[in-house]
């Protein structure tokens, strides 16, 4: 087992720490200082982003809009666009993984 303390890696700003990287996924952690973003962007893989602390405003271009802070998941189907924009200092831990998995039974 490894284990991470999310409240406590020194993360710098514009620095992702990537936790862990393994062909089953990859996690990384983030620290947003508030007023900066994550422009608008998408990802090969599906995405599931927990804010760890701070406040952030995450948006679908067009789209949906979600404000919230500590607590929230957000979740993005491959290739989805997005941004997140911090509004306050924020702590993100960022999950990426293939769909399906090696062994899913839909890959039969």
């Amino acid at each position: 087992m490894r284990s991470w303390d999310l409240n406590s890696l020194d993360i710098k700003p514009r620095e992702p720490e990537v936790l862990v990287s393994e062909q089953e996924g990859r996690a990384i952690a983030i620290q947003l200082p508030a007023g900066e973003a994550l422009d608008e962007h998408q990802v090969h893989e599906r995405a599931w982003l927990v804010v760890i602390e701070g406040a952030v405003e995450v948006a679908e271009p067009g789209g949906e809009s979600v404000s919230a802070g500590a607590g929230l998941l957000a979740e993005f189907d491959p290739a989805e666009r997005h941004e997140v924009r911090a509004t306050q200092d924020a702590r993100l831990l960022l999950i990426l993984s293939p769909w399906p998995g090696v062994g899913h039974p839909s890959e039969r």
